[in-house]
């Protein structure tokens, strides 16, 4: 089609696009436009709680989506409501969200576009905004692994591109060759900060050469080098998968969100961009060349009018939700359907690092698209040789080498589960958890409770210490994850519970911290059935019965206790490992401290804000009128811990948790 005439402030190549081209791109830019003036309206009158304005942006958010195949995932940010609305999400459903009404995503749980929708493909920011560059990583890695030939299309604004995150997701994603679209939307300001003082490169997409990525500058404003374009570099990488960054130039003439206000944005600025409104240069362009009549125009107006006001009375009809504690609470976990399989094989005795190793091997064969990842786990076998040997027999597509980067690497793995594929991550040592501790606790834990998308994630966590590694190898820090609802919390203390509940933990679709303790794995030998079983998660072991007392613990120091009990053959003990702290087998304790009326934790972890603390209050609850003492808590002091040899001893409670427990016996 040739151009024929244009006094629009942008120049539109249209040569290769139809009539009907055309105006589906008109159309769908003036949806999320008629829809945004209609709730700046509602949002005056109160009655919906916030909103992030895209006027002005549309462009972006309908060309890139409608150069993407209908079965190809968009990761959105909250100014792209032109995603939602191209891949023909029921505005009742949309608005229903916004209102918090049960008709939403989220059941009323979370607000504006945080939120997913397997059906339409879409996958809905949270707050943090750089974490879903990760998770687009584990979704093209998913493609690529299932040969779909298929683009991931994530956006972030450039305010996002200073965090840790978004590095992380282009390094991870070169050196991959993930095919992955960074959508990369410069409006100016990062709420109140201009791009002066967020970032000193000329342009964001120089930052390409930095990671050997392919990049692109786009028009943000103008909607046919959008779609042509992207459209052009998705086909290629359909072809040729790659991740490509693309900085679309844009403005945010609105406020960050609606009670920002723009105060703070130089008036002739403003002039400047309303110049090159997407919307309305876009409509005069197609008018002036009789492409878009007046009558056209009105009529398609009318039509989208009428279904936002039709949508929006179903929406205010719609019933405020009403709380249900019981649908809450179980909808904090994917149900489990745990099938429980017996060993039939013979057993072997093997070290605690066996066991590990084993339940991952035959979890490798079982599953048989599981992919483990971590830093050194491939040809170096990991920092502990537990996957040595794995390379050799699943290949490198499914036993990945990753950079050092945990927070993208947790990311890639919630992606996966998005696309359907289970993985393992090891965290080289327990203490590296922090470097991705957002994704784990804000989009692992969150995401199945506020829009039904389960993690199917294994995070294994070599913990712990007695092995003179200082304070940043030694960490057994459980307790920072049984506070966070949606996390499943394994620390088995022998090699048959380990490789059991392992199993387990893999089979399960939900995010799982799995903590192995280091001083273990080459310590405590045990038969173990040579074949595949399962172990129940929130069952406690009881490994010993007596009628003195109720012992509780977990992990190495449950060794402590029996080494204890064996030097003081005279006490008579319940001695329960607990194996999973959450859930938790309360249960069990409650019965044993019933019999005995007495009760003492032992734990690595140091004291203040711990599980045993949540312990003792259970126990406080529900078993006080059977107590003959206070709950005693024995557990590492109130320091980091320390390397040197002498003072990680005394750090740790075990020396100190004879003395204590004989202490309680004598109360």
């Amino acid at each position: 089609m040739k151009i024929t005439k244009t006094s629009s402030n942008i120049n539109y190549s249209i040569e290769m696009l139809d009539a009907d081209t055309l105006l589906s791109l008109y159309r769908n830019m003036l949806k999320p436009r008629l829809i945004e003036e209609k709730m700046l309206i509602l949002l005056r009158q109160g009655k919906i709680s916030k909103w992030f304005s895209g006027i002005g942006q549309e462009a972006i958010a309908v060309g890139v989506t409608m150069a993407m195949h209908k079965d190809e995932y968009i990761l959105p940010m909250h100014r792209n409501l032109g995603v939602f609305t191209t891949r023909n999400i029921p505005l009742y459903r949309l608005f229903g969200q916004w209102q918090g009404k049960a008709s939403g995503f989220t059941k009323g749980r979370d607000r504006s576009f945080h939120f997913g929708t397997q059906q339409y493909k879409i996958v809905g920011m949270i707050s943090h905004l750089g974490p879903q560059l990760g998770v687009a990583d584990g979704i093209a890695l998913a493609s690529k692994l299932k040969n779909k030939h298929q683009v991931t299309a994530v956006f972030t604004g450039e305010g996002a591109t200073s965090e840790g995150d978004f590095h992380e997701a282009l390094n991870v994603a070169s050196v991959w060759q993930l095919p992955v679209l960074f959508c990369v939307e410069n409006n100016g300001y990062g709420l109140s900060t201009p791009t002066n003082e967020q970032y000193n490169c000329k342009d964001i997409a120089d930052r390409g050469l930095g990671y050997g990525m392919e990049s692109h500058i786009i028009d943000g404003n103008n909607i046919v080098e959008v779609y042509t374009k992207v459209n052009a570099l998705a086909e290629t990488i359909r072809k040729n998968p790659r991740p490509i960054l693309l900085e679309f130039k844009t403005f945010r003439i609105r406020g960050h969100e609606e009670a920002s206000g723009t105060k703070y944005v130089p008036q002739e600025l403003m002039d400047i961009w309303a110049a090159k409104d997407p919307l309305i240069n876009f409509q005069a362009f197609l008018k002036e060349n009789n492409i878009l009549t007046e009558n056209d125009e009105v009529a398609i107006k009318e039509k989208i009018v009428h279904e936002i006001n039709e949508h929006l009375e179903v929406a205010f009809a719609e019933e405020d939700i009403i709380p249900n504690k019981n649908e809450e609470l179980g909808d904090v976990y994917k149900y489990n359907d745990y099938q429980e399989v017996n060993s039939k094989s013979n057993r072997k005795e093997v070290r605690f690092i066996d066991a590990i190793s084993d339940s991952l091997k035959q979890s490798m064969s079982r599953h048989e698209d599981l992919v483990i990842m971590g830093q050194d786990i491939a040809e170096y076998g990991g920092a502990f040789k537990i996957t040595q040997g794995f390379l050799e027999l699943f290949g490198k597509a499914r036993i990945r080498n990753t950079p050092i980067c945990e927070s993208a690497i947790i990311e890639v793995a919630m992606g996966l589960s998005i696309a359907g594929i289970k993985s393992v991550v090891e965290m080289q040592f327990a203490d590296f958890v922090t470097s991705g501790f957002n994704p784990v606790v804000n989009y692992l834990a969150k995401s199945y409770y506020r829009w039904n998308q389960n993690a199917d994630v294994v995070i294994r966590m070599p913990c712990g210490g007695g092995i003179a590694a200082g304070p940043f190898h030694s960490q057994t820090n459980e307790a920072w994850f049984t506070k966070t609802p949606g996390l499943k919390v394994v620390y088995p203390a022998f090699p048959y519970d380990a490789k059991g509940l392992l199993n387990t933990a893999i089979n399960d679709p939900n995010p799982v911290l799995f903590f192995e303790h280091k001083g273990l794995y080459r310590s405590i030998r045990q038969e173990v059935p040579v074949d595949y079983y399962t172990i129940p998660f929130g069952k406690a072991a009881l490994l010993k019965m007596g009628h003195d007392i109720t012992i509780i613990s977990y992990g190495a120091a449950i060794h402590w206790v029996l080494e204890t009990l064996d030097n003081n053959p005279d006490i008579s003990a319940d001695v329960i490992d607990l194996r999973t702290l959450q859930p938790l087998d309360v249960e069990t304790i409650y019965n044993s401290v019933k019999k005995t009326g007495k009760a003492i934790i032992l734990q690595e972890d140091s004291l203040f804000g711990s599980i045993s603390s949540d312990i003792s209050a259970e126990i406080m609850e529900h078993c006080f009128a059977y107590l003959d003492a206070p709950v005693k808590r024995v557990a590492s002091i109130e320091t980091p811990i320390p390397f040197a040899k002498p003072l990680e001893n005394q750090y740790l409670p075990k020396n100190r948790f004879e003395n204590e427990l004989k202490a309680l016996l004598k109360y």
